[in-house]
């Protein structure tokens, strides 16, 4: 049977095996610094960001030559679509900064 300190012994062999590079540690001690609450608030002022582009963007003009046959508008305000794809993306990061602050890439310190 495994007792702490084994098991303790064990993941502290298997992190200086595993070390992060200077980039990764530089980042991540950059990020853990940062409250995991602003990728969540960001999120939001995106989502609300794409809806008011959605809601207020430009809207389409259906007049005679201005779309032929076969063609059609792709949508009112692209932008609303550009802004609207970065609210995963914020997410995620926020996840990896959650992750960076509990768990960390090098649980022992670089010698």
């Amino acid at each position: 049977m495994n007792t702490y300190n084994e098991t303790q012994s064990r993941d502290t062999r298997e992190a200086q095996q595993q070390r992060e590079g200077k980039i990764a540690r530089s980042i991540e001690h950059r990020t853990a610094k940062l409250p995991s609450d602003i990728f969540l608030w960001a999120a939001g002022a995106a989502m609300i960001g794409s809806l008011a582009f959605e809601l207020l963007g430009p809207r389409p003009r259906f007049r005679a030559g201005l779309l032929r046959r076969g063609q059609r508008f792709e949508g009112r305000a692209p932008i609303a679509t550009f802004i609207g794809q970065w609210v995963p993306t914020i997410l995620i990061f926020g996840l990896y900064n959650k992750l960076v602050k509990v768990a960390g890439s090098d649980r022992v310190s670089a010698a």
